[in-house]
């Protein structure tokens, strides 16, 4: 029968049931299909995992196939699935992309404080040795502690060190998190002494754990910031590897290189390093002379101290700072010019242009001990007599200054109210192996043992060139309140040392250079303002000179008066900025009215004492300026001072709003082949005169180069530019006699009694006057090798428009 006949035959009641309900059914029908089979897939999944008990978790481990056998994984790395009644399917963990951030400043601080009245440092001993040199030279600084410590009784408990050999130890408990006491009030201070290998050891397994913990995304970037501090001392061999480019150390350098990102920087104190054939016992001495200071600097409450800004990051050793200072090798790039801002405030002594000042005040700052101000706005052969004036004397630099504010910015310490002290950028680079400045080439000073300072910050000149900004005053006269020297010399020298110390966690800091930049042995009276203005200049150099400190003064040949009295330095400098008074005028832009008879006549006076005391002439080279056309005006002014040396440098622009306001701009720094040129013509001119100037040595790192006097600085036919430094002091004491002659007597000494040795090969003309004991560190894209593809690169480009042409 066929379905119509079917429905046919139906009741018409049930036809019309059907159709009026026929959609509700089938959603209806739908719906119980779904469910129906929704409740049968659930009840298959759970017969699958048997729950042994009704409160227990049965976990599921699984080994994936490229995991090695017998490998223990640490909680937080098995890989299991968890099922309970409660457990929900995990997500799948988002992909994580970028870098992880180092931790601030602010964070850093936030580690473990240390209490020096209730904690207890333990200091570790960690070593590596195969023949067993480095174990012994370890227990041995394991019990030389251990003595100290006895005999020292520092306010904190430092407990007996504890030796740790480093193929034994885990790296887990040690090197992931620093180890913890039971009560929490015992902080460790990490030892490291490693040998230097060039196979594999469990030195090179070491590293590996170093480097991976820290780029390990599930750690901390500076998981042992918990520690007080540590530091590493490597052995090595320069028959072997002469020097650290080579290899010399270089395992040594590498873990403190990561200990300093994985602490957080806290270098206690430079990396040290010995050769096992030469010196190690004695750099060793000294490492531990300077960890056990640190270790009582600790103990007492102070901690590591204060770094330089920005030394010690998580990019470290390998990175070289930005240089912003004078000498840079890279050609500088100005800074993007920026909106003065606004100052409601005038800076101090700004532009006094020679206000006669008179003395007589009731206030207690005209004491008699009070110098006594003296006019020298027009010069005369002698000074005009003081006159007395009702204006008390005010401080040249007050702390709540504008002046102030903005010399501390740039990182001056002003001592008193008239003199400062500034580490130099060249003091940093030799601290850390990377070269002295010129001063080392031409008269083996080297630039750790240097301090800068000047007890004036006041000057009489605003040079277009100045590095200070424009923020030191300036003036004409001397009338501010006066420090006494001894307090001068007492505060620079207190000041220059914190500075030294900041320094030791710096990385790539030399422990033997950091010791012995502990002790001053030359000052460079230059660095800001004229240090010849301060009254009591004299008091001032007889001081260094009694603490065996050389002393090399650079003055602007604008007091005349003062310089006709100056004791004898250890080397006079003046500032020779231009070859004629209009050049002088708008280069150095000088605030006396009669600046050019005062400019001759301070040559005058150094023609006169140049047999009294070594004299230099500085050419600061500034093109568009002092440059074009005016060999022959300097040769002139050489030949009427007769210095024993003439120094050239180029100018480096400071890129300030200032500089540039004055006309000074990149275009007028001079390329070192042009400051090499000038100073052949130079030579070339004074040799057609009949003066006995040759070039003698470069320094081409400060783009500086030296003549010098051939008859009085050469030795058997060589150059010999250097300083006997301890032969100037014995001078100085009188304990030998000098060979300057007046009336048949012996009347002192002249510059030629305390010649040093000859200047050596790279020293010279045309060698580049890097110390070979250094290594140069160029910026990226710079350096030899920069250069010669850059002039591949040019040759081949070359060679293309060639065929296309």
């Amino acid at each position: 029968m066929a379905a119509g006949d079917f429905f046919e035959q139906l009741p018409a009641e049930l036809l019309l049931i059907w159709h009026t309900l026929r959609i509700p059914l089938l959603l209806s029908a739908a719906a119980l299909i779904a469910v129906a089979r929704y409740v049968r897939h659930r009840s298959t999944a759970i017969k699958i995992v048997k729950i042994e008990s009704p409160t227990e978790e049965k976990k599921i481990e699984l080994r994936p196939e490229w995991l090695p056998e017998n490998t223990t994984l640490l909680p937080g790395q098995q890989i299991a699935t968890s099922l309970s009644k409660s457990s929900k399917p995990k997500k799948v963990p988002k992909i994580v992309r970028g870098q992880k951030k180092s931790p601030t400043r602010a964070q850093q601080k936030t580690a473990p404080v240390f209490n020096h009245t209730t904690d207890k440092i333990q200091p570790l001993v960690f070593f590596q040795s195969l023949s067993g040199t480095t174990e012994r030279y370890a227990s041995q600084l394991a019990k030389t502690l251990n003595d100290w410590i006895a005999d020292a009784k520092p306010g904190a408990s430092i407990l007996e060190p504890q030796v740790h050999d480093i193929s034994y130890i885990e790296y887990d408990d040690y090197f992931v998190s620093p180890p913890k006491s039971e009560d929490g009030t015992i902080k460790y201070f990490y030892l490291i002494l490693l040998p230097s290998y060039n196979i594999d050891t469990v030195l090179q397994n070491f590293l590996d754990n170093l480097q991976e913990t820290h780029n390990d995304f599930r750690i901390d970037t500076a998981p042992l910031s918990g520690l007080l501090g540590y530091s590493v001392f490597g052995f090595g061999d320069k028959e072997g590897w002469p020097t650290e480019e080579e290899g010399f150390c270089s395992q040594a350098r590498e873990v403190d290189k990561w200990m300093a990102r994985l602490t957080g920087r806290k270098r206690a104190y430079p990396l040290g390093m010995g050769d096992v054939k030469g010196d190690a016992d004695a750099r060793l001495e000294e490492w531990r002379t300077g960890v056990q200071e640190a270790l009582l600097e600790i103990a007492a409450g102070r901690g590591l101290g204060e770094g330089v800004p920005g030394s010690g990051d998580a990019v470290e050793s390998d990175e070289e700072d930005l240089d912003s200072a004078e000498g840079s090798d890279v050609e500088p790039v100005p800074n993007k010019p920026q909106k003065p801002k606004k100052n409601t405030q005038r800076v101090d002594d700004l532009e006094d242009l020679g206000r006669m000042m008179n003395s007589t005040s009731t206030s207690p700052a005209s004491s008699t001990s009070s110098p006594i101000p003296i006019d020298f706005t027009t010069y005369t052969s002698t000074p005009s007599k003081p006159t007395t004036s009702t204006l008390p004397l005010k401080e040249m630099v007050p702390t709540s200054s504008p002046t102030h504010k903005a010399l501390t910015k740039q990182g001056y310490t002003i001592i008193g109210s008239h003199s400062g002290v500034k580490i130099c950028r060249w003091t940093k680079s030799a601290l850390r192996g990377r070269g002295s400045c010129y001063k080392y080439s031409f008269y083996g000073i080297q630039s750790h043992l240097c301090m800068e300072a000047t007890p004036s910050l006041s000057c009489s000149n605003k040079c277009v060139f100045c590095w200070r900004h424009g923020t030191n005053p300036v003036g004409t006269t001397w009338r501010w309140v006066t420090d006494p020297p001894e307090m001068i010399f007492d505060g620079i020298t207190a000041a220059h040392y914190r500075k030294i110390k900041t320094m030791k966690g710096v990385p790539g800091v030399r422990a033997e250079r950091f010791a012995e930049a502990m002790r001053i042995r030359h000052c460079a009276l230059s660095l800001v303002g004229e240090p010849i203005f301060y009254p009591h200049i004299n008091a001032l150099i007889n001081l260094m000179h009694s603490q065996r400190i050389s002393t090399f003064l650079v003055c602007n040949a604008q007091h005349p008066a003062q310089l006709q009295s100056l004791v004898p330095v250890t080397q006079l400098y003046v500032s020779i900025d231009a070859s004629d008074k209009e050049s002088l005028r708008k280069i150095d832009r000088p605030l006396h009215r009669d600046f050019w008879d005062r400019f001759i006549a301070c040559l005058d006076i150094l023609r006169q004492r140049r047999f009294e005391q070594r004299t230099v002439f500085r050419l600061t080279l500034v093109k568009g300026f002092n440059m074009a056309d005016e060999v022959r005006g300097y040769a002139d002014l050489v030949q009427r001072a007769l210095p024993g040396f003439v120094e050239v440098k180029g100018v480096t622009f400071c890129g300030t709003s200032t500089a540039g306001s004055a006309g000074l701009t990149m275009a007028n720094v001079p390329f070192y082949e042009e400051v090499a040129e000038f100073v052949r013509q130079l030579a070339a001119e004074l040799g057609r005169r009949g003066l006995p100037y040759g070039i003698a040595a470069e320094h081409a790192h400060s783009c500086c180069v030296l003549l010098a006097d051939g008859e009085r600085f050469k030795r058997n036919g060589r150059w010999a530019t250097r300083i006997d430094y301890e032969r100037f002091f014995d001078l100085y004491e009188g304990k030998v006699q000098g060979s300057r002659m007046q009336g048949g007597k012996v009347v002192g000494w002249r510059p030629e009694d305390y010649i040093g040795d000859e200047t050596p090969e790279w020293a010279l003309w045309e060698n580049g006057g890097f110390d070979p004991r250094d290594v140069r560190v160029w910026r990226k894209g710079k350096g030899p090798k920069a250069v010669k593809e850059q002039g591949e690169a040019e040759n081949e480009r070359d060679k293309a428009v060639a065929v296309e042409i």
